[in-house]
């Protein structure tokens, strides 16, 4: 025969048995202290209740659904514009005023200067120019003047010649050959003159071409500072459009950005990543887009790749572990800092800032991976419960601790959004309120509604409200141990809680031959314990399994006990609490065939 888990006794087997004895009082003053400080537990484990929201998109208030499709395409104008992975601007440096008007003074004096140089050398080109217009016209009237002078000469020559040739014709020729003489002087006068007259167009037609030539190099110089300016405009539009190019060609292959393993856009897991980032920023559709871009700006710059896969040492593998799920799916973590009492692991955590960073990168590696493991399918468990023990915590005294806890606190809000369903906190000590304080500035409103704070002797009964008693590791009052055990996980444990001053029997009914084994707690024990077998049959003999004794709680945390059995009858469980306190009681049980 297979074994069977057995089945949690029935309301008839649980018997509730009244103290032989009534509290002594000393006993009774005992339960009024314990009672003044279960009523400052009690508000300690209060909390505001919060309750995770759907991720399948239909599901979505049409508000919700809105602000999601307004973020996703302002994701994918980012990624078309490579905005996600470019580094961040560094800020400029804020100068003094002085300084600063000390330099537009410069900036303004240096302008002037240069505008003062480019009038001179632009009056220095002008007088240049008019000076050589200058030059020109003199040498042009110097040459009109030579011209001028050899025809004053020649005409004297001419008259003179005349003169001569008038006393010839008189001596030699008669009146009709002085008179055609007359005429053909005056012919050659009038050529003279047409010649002159020639010669002064002539220069005339020069000082026009100079003047043509002076316009016509005035205008070649407007002409290349317009080619100048031509060439600038002309460059950038080649820049401009340059620019349009490459913003083209951006927008043809926009970049790929994951986180965790998902990409941003086009995969149904996205949606679920982006409205991690919308919850955290109350659905502001920019400010989410803003938080995702110093995500993935951050995410580069501490390596986050490269980190999951680096060697960090084992040293705080009992500082943080996971254990177990709670009651709806979502892994466990558990942060422990009393381990931190150890001088020896503080001191190699947080003597120094190389220390206390290698502690940081080791915490978001194991964050890092956490996240990764998760299921990010719209229906799927994408968040966690973190379980932190107080316990022998160094306290607030410990500088080291704080300003580590501090930053790695403030690198999961602004880096991991909306990871944790639930934060517990156990053990709480009397400075609980100081702590609270310490880290309430580091969260938003949302996440300290997630916050549940229990006191030492409230520790367990508040992890079994949200953790399967079976998945609680032993050290906070469960049965989850680490060694292979009797029992898995796989066999519920029932829970019942014994009244002060109060037996308790659990039985356990057999109809035929097994083996019976059953596994035992009562949380702070301090109670008497024992456990027989009853026959059906009524001349059967009552069988003593377990001895009553009173189990101290520095005795055996988990009891496992085994009858085998040979006829019907039953196996019955004894508790007597005579304490003022109520005793969590945790049991189960499982048979197995016998071997013929």
């Amino acid at each position: 025969m297979a074994e069977e888990p057995q089945k949690p006794a029935s309301a008839e087997e649980v018997v509730a048995v009244p103290a032989e004895n009534p509290p002594s009082e000393a006993e009774a003053e005992n339960i009024e202290a314990e009672k003044a400080q279960s009523g400052v537990e009690d508000k300690i484990s209060q909390s505001v209740s919060f309750k995770e929201e759907t991720n399948v998109v239909g599901d979505l208030p049409e508000a919700q659904k809105k602000a999601l499709d307004e973020l996703k395409k302002l994701v994918q104008e980012a990624l078309n514009n490579h905005e996600l992975t470019a580094p961040k601007p560094e800020p400029e440096k804020k100068k003094p005023a002085a300084e600063k008007k000390e330099e537009v003074e410069v900036t303004e004096g240096k302008k002037e200067a240069e505008v003062i140089e480019e009038k001179k050398e632009v009056e220095v080109t002008e007088e240049k120019k008019e000076i050589e217009v200058t030059e020109e016209k003199k040498e042009a009237e110097v040459i009109e003047e030579k011209k001028e002078v050899e025809v004053t000469e020649e005409k004297k020559e001419i008259e003179v010649t005349e003169e001569k040739k008038e006393a010839e014709v008189k001596e030699e020729k008669k009146e009709g050959e002085v008179t055609e003489e007359k005429k053909e002087v005056e012919v050659t006068e009038e050529k003279k003159e047409v010649e002159v007259t020639e010669e002064k167009k002539e220069v005339e037609v020069t000082e026009g071409k100079k003047e043509v030539e002076v316009i016509e190099e005035k205008k070649e110089t407007e002409v290349t500072e317009e080619k100048k300016e031509v060439e600038v405009e002309v460059r950038e539009e080649k820049k401009e459009s340059e620019v349009k190019e490459e913003e083209k060609g951006r927008e043809v292959v926009p970049e790929e950005v994951e986180i965790w393993g998902i990409p941003l856009l086009g995969d149904e897991r996205s949606d679920v990543i982006l409205l991690k980032f919308l919850r955290a920023r109350d659905f502001k559709v920019k400010e989410a887009l803003n938080m995702i871009r110093n995500t993935v700006r951050w995410r580069k710059e501490f390596g986050i790749e490269g980190l999951v896969e680096e060697d960090l040492g084992s040293d705080w593998e009992k500082v943080v572990f996971k254990d177990g799920y709670d009651k709806e799916g979502h892994p466990v973590y558990y942060n422990v800092f009393g381990e931190f009492e150890d001088k020896e692991l503080y001191s190699k955590t947080f003597l120094d800032e190389e220390k206390r960073n290698k502690f940081i990168r080791w915490r978001i590696q194991s964050l890092e991976k956490s996240v990764r493991s998760l299921d990010f399918s719209p229906n799927g468990i994408s968040t966690i419960v973190q379980v932190n023990d107080l316990k022998n915590s160094p306290g607030l005294g410990k500088r080291e601790l704080r300003q580590a806890t501090n930053q790695a606190l403030q690198l999961l809000q602004d880096n991991y959004p909306e990871f944790v369903a639930k934060q517990i906190f156990i053990n709480v000590p009397w400075w609980y309120l100081a702590f609270s304080r310490m880290i309430s500035p580091f969260f938003t409103q949302r996440t300290k509604s997630k916050f549940v704070f229990a006191g030492p002797s409230k520790s367990a009964d508040t992890l079994f409200r949200y953790i399967a008693p079976e998945l609680v590791p032993v050290q906070y009052g469960g049965l989850s141990r680490e060694a292979e055990q009797e029992f898995t996980s796989a066999y519920p444990v029932t829970e019942f809680t014994i009244k002060p001053a109060t037996k308790h029997s659990v039985e356990f009914p057999v109809s035929e031959k097994s083996h019976l084994v059953w596994e035992i707690r009562v949380v702070g024990w301090d109670v008497s314990y024992g456990a027989e077998f009853v026959p059906s049959a009524e001349d059967g003999y009552t069988v003593i399994v377990h001895k009553s004794r009173k189990i101290a709680p520095a005795d055996e945390t988990v009891l496992t006990n085994g009858f085998k059995i040979g006829e019907p009858g039953k196996i019955v469980l004894t508790i007597d609490n005579q304490t003022s306190k109520k005793k969590k009681l945790l049991y189960r049980s499982k048979t197995k065939p016998i071997a013929e």
